[in-house]
């Protein structure tokens, strides 16, 4: 038996890389508070932040560092970006694979004027682009959508997204929680007006990391003002990107760490990290797909998913099992609703949940099989 089985990895990746947690604890030594001042370690501060946004620019193939915006998480840059940019009387189309970091600021607009179209799914849970389409009006402001579910595991194709957002001239915003360290995104050849990210998922990086592409010439009204280290006798909050969306000090030991993620992918290579993932993923179906009792939720005939397996065994409730797997195997999981409240209506698991398995390349065939085998054994 493996000393512990993770596979918690869509909600936050536990291994780190070494590098990762060597540039945190370095920063820790010697970085003060970027812009504010000219001292040694001010100025450590903003040569590390700033080469991390370098890095998550070329990351991401933005068009200069400066459109890279830096949050705490995903939920905050989505915050920034629907609050920001959506008025009252403004149309915007979603879907039900979205996450309540994507619904719950949606709300909020639709109570003050805004109009929301949500975007159903069929029995695997995949959108139809053509139904999407059609949804455009004449005043729809914006389509945002996720670029994975982080229930199935299913993918959005955003270069269709994309193009019927260039076609109909709307705003284009990407939630890729999911997706961002798994499959290279290009903002500009995808169309992507805004894109947010978390860093302490895929990309490997510290819990409170995160942030946001804003394509050029896309202008968003701040969701924070305050401080800024810079034009300071300004009433208002500069308007210069990316101080714009950055109010106050910050995470500057988490930017350093996340820095270190991201040049871990590209000396690894996504193409190896995505590789190993789903080939674990797709061994961990397999074995589990044979089980008779087993129910699998998403679209397993496409290779192009997230490495992500959600399950119910019988009509046992998930956290039931969820936390049989945890205290008799020692394997971690997702149970319950996912903060994904409208995939789990469409699928008919709003009652039970669903048990989710998320898989890292950290992970080993040896704990796949071993995982499998615990499934197997709660089934009899």
């Amino acid at each position: 038996m493996p000393d512990r089985d993770l596979f918690g990895h869509a909600a936050t990746t536990l291994h780190k890389p070494e590098a990762v947690k060597k540039a945190v604890a370095e920063a820790f030594d010697m970085m003060g508070n970027a812009g504010r001042g000219a001292s040694a370690p001010a100025l450590d501060a903003s040569r590390i932040i700033y080469g991390t946004r370098e890095k998550l620019a070329r990351f991401f193939h933005a068009e200069n560092a400066n459109r890279i915006v830096f949050t705490a998480n995903s939920t905050e840059s989505l915050n920034i970006a629907v609050k920001g940019l959506i008025s009252p009387g403004d149309h915007v189309i979603t879907t039900v694979l979205e996450h309540n970091s994507v619904l719950r600021p949606l709300y909020e607009c639709r109570e003050n004027g805004a109009e929301i179209t949500v975007l159903g799914c069929d029995e695997k849970g995949n959108i139809s682009y053509e139904e999407m389409e059609s949804a455009v009006r004449a005043d729809t402001k914006a389509v945002i959508c996720t670029h994975a579910s982080n229930l199935t595991g299913n993918m959005i194709d955003l270069r269709r997204v994309g193009a019927i957002a260039r076609e109909k001239g709307i705003l284009f915003i990407v939630d890729a929680s999911q997706t961002a360290g798994v499959y290279p995104i290009d903002v500009q050849r995808l169309g992507i007006d805004v894109l947010c990210f978390t860093g302490h998922k895929s990309l490997l990086g510290p819990q409170g990391t995160g942030g946001m592409y804003v394509r050029t010439g896309v202008e968003i009204r701040p969701l924070l003002s305050g401080g800024s280290g810079v034009d300071t006798y300004n009433p208002h909050h500069p308007a210069v990107m990316p101080t714009a969306l950055e109010a106050g000090t910050l995470n500057g030991h988490g930017i350093a760490g996340l820095g270190a993620a991201v040049s871990y992918l590209e000396e690894t290579g996504l193409d190896v990290v995505r590789e190993k993932e789903l080939s674990l993923m797709w061994r961990f179906y397999e074995g589990v797909s044979r089980i008779p009792a087993v129910k699998i939720y998403g679209d397993f005939e496409t290779g192009r998913r997230c490495p992500i397996v959600s399950l119910n065994i019988g009509d046992y409730d998930s956290s039931e099992v969820s936390d049989e797997l945890n205290i008799g195997y020692g394997i971690v999981t997702r149970p319950g609703a996912h903060c994904a409240p409208l995939m789990h209506r469409a699928l008919g698991t709003v009652s039970q949940g669903a048990v989710r398995f998320s898989f890292s390349h950290f992970n080993t065939e040896e704990e796949i099989d071993f995982a499998v085998k615990a499934v197997e054994e709660l089934t009899d």
